[in-house]
């Protein structure tokens, strides 16, 4: 019996790699599938990308893109909501949105799903805040609760009433209550 070692992953081999769906993530020279996507995950994550593009996307201060693939650091990463300065979206030489995104967002965003591994999602937004992203959420329903990591790596938590904080420059005020109450539509 013959047995060989499976050939390591490396961020190029993976980007080789043909897309699947959900999505899969490269990471710590690891590849891994995100969760599918269920009923409040959903909902949540296009109504708070949409919220924020009625902020921000007219005045040309930010963008937010649903599941945009950003590969920066050795990584390549799906977040549910990645966010980027205005001036910071890669664009082609013609001045149109550029296909790949080779750079970490300004601010990402997480929405767990049942029986995904908070620790795992926290290594995304940290690996992000790690290679120059300002600020990143983690949603997590079931606990109708918000975990805010700033650039400083510094997480705290938000529940209820308390308003959450956004990227610098965005006028945009949002209660961990308001964000859930979504769900109740």
């Amino acid at each position: 019996m013959v047995i060989t070692a499976a050939k390591p992953h490396t961020l190029e081999t993976f980007l080789e790699r043909p897309e699947t769906k959900p999505a899969s993530e490269f990471i710590n020279n690891k590849i891994s599938q995100k969760a599918m996507p269920q009923g409040k995950h959903s909902l949540l994550q296009g109504a708070l990308g949409e919220g924020i593009n009625q902020v921000v996307k007219f005045s040309k201060i930010a963008y937010a893109f649903p599941e945009l693939r950003c590969t920066f650091g050795g990584a390549s990463i799906v977040p549910d909501i990645a966010v980027f300065r205005w001036e910071r979206i890669p664009r082609d030489p013609d001045g149109q949105i550029a296909n790949k995104f080779l750079t970490y967002p300004d601010w990402t965003i997480e929405i767990l799903s049942p029986r995904q591994s908070p620790n795992k999602v926290l290594a995304n937004i940290l690996h992000c805040i790690e290679n120059g992203t300002e600020l990143g959420w983690m949603l997590d329903p079931e606990e109708q609760n918000i975990f805010v990591i700033s650039s400083d790596r510094r997480i705290q938590m938000y529940k209820g009433s308390q308003s959450i904080p956004v990227l610098s420059g965005v006028d945009l005020t949002l209660t961990v209550t308001q964000i859930f109450d979504w769900l109740n539509f």
